[in-house]
């Protein structure tokens, strides 16, 4: 209780610190008063969201609301600001991945896969890193790691009580690689639904300049952990020797109500909502729509699919599966970054980073790529991504290519998660998961050395075959 107050008042302390000099800092940089409390508005909301994460919502609203007393964000701004369009593809991709959960399809996925790798540790610890990855990159992060960690944890738990071991190493292994993976596709992250409908790339861009990057930093990211984690990883040999036989369809339906048609339903949708992604364009194209109308558009056919599938179910699958908590959080977190944009905040920042780097594209991006990266390692990947978008956008202005700074902030957002704790949406769910399960408690500094282990060198690799592609991209 007495050491609860203790940290809760230091927190406070750090936060009232951060709040007023930060604004202060930044000032120095040539901002006028209102540009300052432009960015106090927007540190009320950001701080609040590092030092009291479970109260992040509360501070959403008070930043915004300070904002608008300020006269700094109107109505028909924060409407313009909000991002309802990332919003609006969320909720339906969180509706079509729900109704694929409530129908076991992710499940019986793996149990079938797994049937194949047989009792050998360090084999099934790297079929199930893949996994991971290419499950972010097929749906998105969080429901990865949330499917994921369950499969984890069940195959650790069917040991006997002498064979159990800690599963605290195991579910970390999943978050770097689903981290890792999430940076392959538009769907993976929020970061790159973000990034694909504010600077107009497609699926097929994500998977010609983002999906092989991915894919080389997931198989470094394996290697490391197979590394790091080996001890670990021998130990599971016991927990495997005396597992059951991995079961089929079959069992799965007796054991958890699951039924052939609603996994077979859940295929093609699935099957559908994923080529329909990647056809977006080429469907804008063939029906004369705007960019990215149709990225929005599949996504909410699928979820209208979905919901109409689920029948009287609908409503409880849209209340359940849809984390209306973090989408509120995102639209006020996005009203409050595009005030910094019509403060003018964002252009002198980009002016400076223009200055620093000289003009110079490889430099700027390689400034791009660690500066959101080293954001991302103190506050969700998604905050520090929506903080620079208006950057590039006022890069853009100034006559200089941005099409790698898009891919720089993508893989800084998203490689860079693992470094901390608080890096990424994937770490705290899977945090929050052992802790109700009451499996174990993952502690900032537990996670620092084996996340810096990772995300440093896949991003020194990411960087590194970004600038190899430079005179392959359009200016």
């Amino acid at each position: 209780m007495i050491g609860d107050l203790v940290s809760a008042k230091r927190d406070w302390l750090w936060y009232g610190l951060c709040l007023l000099l930060t604004p202060w800092l930044i000032g120095l940089l040539g901002l006028s008063a209102q540009q300052q409390l432009a960015v106090g508005g927007f540190c009320v909301i950001l701080y609040g969201a590092i030092f009291f994460w479970k109260y992040r919502l509360a501070f959403a609203f008070i930043g915004c609301a300070l904002l608008m007393a300020t006269r700094l964000l109107d109505v028909p701004h924060f409407v313009e600001f909000a991002g309802l369009d990332i919003i609006v593809f969320l909720i339906a991709m969180m509706i079509v991945v729900g109704f694929l959960e409530e129908n076991h399809f992710f499940e019986y996925v793996i149990d079938r896969l797994l049937a194949f790798v047989g009792p050998h540790p360090k084999r099934i610890m790297v079929v199930m890193m893949i996994l991971a990855a290419v499950s972010a990159a097929l749906v998105d992060e969080v429901t990865s790691i949330l499917f994921m960690c369950a499969v984890m944890l069940n195959l650790l738990n069917s040991g006997s009580g002498s064979h159990r071991i800690n599963p605290i190493p195991f579910i970390m292994m999943l978050v770097f690689t689903t981290n890792v993976g999430s940076s392959a596709t538009v769907v993976g992250n929020p970061v790159g639904v973000i990034i694909a409908l504010r600077s107009g790339l497609t699926f097929a861009d994500f998977l010609r300049w983002a999906t092989p990057i991915s894919i080389v930093c997931t198989a470094l990211v394996i290697l490391l952990c197979l590394g790091w984690f080996a001890r670990d990883i021998k130990a599971l040999k016991s927990v495997l020797a005396g597992r059951k036989g991995e079961r089929r369809l079959e069992g799965l339906v007796e054991e958890e109500h699951a039924t052939k048609k609603g996994i077979r339903r859940s295929a093609w949708l699935f099957g559908s909502v994923i080529v329909g992604l990647i056809l977006h364009h080429p469907l804008e194209h063939l029906l004369h729509l705007e960019r990215n109308t149709m990225l929005l558009g599949v996504a909410l056919f699928g979820a209208g699919v979905a919901l109409a599938i689920s029948g009287e179910k609908a409503r409880e699958l849209v209340d359940r599966r849809v984390d209306w908590w973090t989408l509120a959080f995102f639209l006020f977190l996005f009203a409050s970054v595009g005030t910094l944009k019509q403060a003018g905040v964002t252009g002198v920042i980009a002016q400076h980073i223009i200055a620093w780097s000289g003009g110079s594209i490889p430099l700027l991006t390689t400034m791009f790529a660690w500066a959101s990266g080293l954001l991302t390692s103190v506050m969700d990947n998604v905050l520090a991504v929506a903080t620079f978008v208006p950057i590039v956008n006022d890069v853009a202005a100034a006559g200089l290519q941005t099409f790698p700074l898009w891919w720089a902030m993508l893989m800084g957002g998203t490689l860079m998660g693992n470094a901390t704790l608080i890096g990424s949406t994937a770490n705290i769910v899977a945090a929050g998961l052992l802790e109700r399960r009451k499996l174990g408690e993952i502690t900032f500094g537990q996670w620092l050395k084996p996340g810096l282990l990772v995300a440093i060198p896949a991003l020194v690799l990411a960087n590194a075959l970004i600038l190899l592609q430079l005179p392959l991209m359009p200016r």
